[in-house]
């Protein structure tokens, strides 16, 4: 989370788990899971999400810190108590592998008014901000986390709407930065789906095709969609898409005279690039997919299945 923001969970995040093989599929359900995993959450929904550092007044509860590596993973719960009266009121999460994060659990906290003026809510016009993009490469060198999560995510939604259906991505960025994790996660052959780029400030690709790739809202999360279009649509995190929308590249051809804003001299160091193709985070993948109706579908389950097969055989007993 950037300083000074949060977002809530309507979805049940947290202990106490339950085992799949004891809770049963209608059960699941309704606590938004479509297909077997090991574990559902049985957590509080609407539980918020900031930074560590806008946390105030909360100390840690020392027997509630269990962890694996150099952190704690909040497996047993909330563990940061008010510092106040003692009750226990968020649980930080930073172990290793793990976004830095205090998730506040609702019915312990209250909304407070800071007395400072807000800035204006985002909308869709802040994504052709240059500033609002969020580049796939991290300053080491490495894929940004965010896009790996991102990615995972939007590909679920792209395997829930195409039915596991080979899919073709629109020349350029899209195909560049996505077509190895496509590639990956659906098959080649016959029947293939094209996907395009669409959202606000672009124009919609003529013909329409069969799936648009758009943004989420900056504050509502809402998927983008064009006035009066009921097609299929894949949500992608708004800076991701912001800039594969707007990358803001700088153009090929040569240059005379003073060098233009934005053009890289010859004669330093390239900037550092992954080794290896853009991969989806699993875990995002295998989340989402699995809080999709549509994966109940029997083309999804089997496709489903298989997956789990490819990435761990014995997650799939």
């Amino acid at each position: 989370m950037e300083p000074a923001t949060y977002a809530v969970d309507p979805q049940p995040t947290g202990p106490p788990w339950r085992l799949w093989k004891e809770v049963g599929a209608d059960a699941a359900v309704r606590q938004g899971v479509f297909a077997p995993v090991y574990s559902v959450s049985f957590g509080a929904r609407n539980r918020i999400v900031i930074a560590p550092g806008d946390s105030r007044s909360m100390t840690l509860i020392p027997d509630k810190c269990e962890g694996y590596c150099q952190g704690v993973d909040g497996r047993a719960g909330p563990n940061l108590a008010c510092e106040g009266c003692g009750r226990a009121v968020a649980t930080r999460m930073d172990d290793c592998g793990m976004w830095q994060t205090v998730w506040l659990e609702p019915d312990a906290v209250a909304r407070r008014s800071s007395g400072l003026s807000a800035g204006p809510s985002p909308d869709w016009d802040d994504l052709e901000r240059a500033e609002y993009r969020v580049p796939p490469v991290e300053p080491d060198g490495s894929w940004s986390r965010r896009w790996e999560a991102a990615v995972g995510v939007a590909l679920a939604h792209l395997v829930a709407v195409t039915e596991d259906r080979p899919v073709s991505l629109p020349v350029g960025l899209v195909a560049e930065l996505l077509g190895h994790a496509v590639g990956r996660y659906l098959p080649a052959g016959p029947g293939v789906r094209s996907v395009g780029l669409a959202g606000p400030g672009i124009h919609l690709p003529r013909p329409r095709p069969d799936v648009l790739l758009v943004p989420r809202h900056p504050l509502t999360g809402a998927p983008w969609r064009p006035p009066g279009d009921e097609g299929a649509v894949v949500p992608l995190d708004s800076g991701v898409w912001a800039y594969l929308a707007h990358p803001g590249e700088a153009s090929p051809l040569p240059a005379t005279g003073v060098l233009p804003e934005g053009v890289l001299r010859d004669d330093y160091p390239l900037p550092p690039r992954p080794r290896c193709p853009l991969t989806p985070h699993h875990r995002a993948f295998e989340d989402t997919l699995v809080r999709l109706p549509a994966v109940r579908a029997p083309r999804l389950r089997r496709y489903r299945e298989a997956y789990r097969q490819a990435v761990s055989p014995a997650s799939a007993g």
